[in-house]
């Protein structure tokens, strides 16, 4: 399905398998553009731009990191009662 979106005024028409979450993802990129733009006021849409995809980037790979963390204990977890209940059941 194609979606139009609008970011700092400029429209375009993307494809999308959820057009709601395109939608969502545009208003969220458009809105940390305008914030930056608003602290930084001489700064160029294009410098912008790369700014906030460098923003996202960082917090998609803490993210990331914060996940594998996450499985790392939970499997550490899963090994743990595997090894309390193997030695119950012996």
């Amino acid at each position: 399905m194609q979606k139009q979106i609008t970011i700092l005024g400029r429209g375009y028409t993307l494809r999308a398998d959820d057009g709601d979450e395109l939608e969502a993802a545009a208003a969220e990129i458009d809105n940390r553009m305008r914030q930056l733009m608003a602290r930084s006021p001489n700064v160029d849409p294009y410098t912008v731009a790369m700014l906030t995809a460098l923003n996202l980037a960082s917090e998609i790979r803490a993210a990331k990191r914060g996940y594998r963390d996450r499985l790392a204990a939970m499997e550490k977890n899963a090994a743990t009662v595997e090894t309390v209940l193997a030695a119950a059941v012996a």
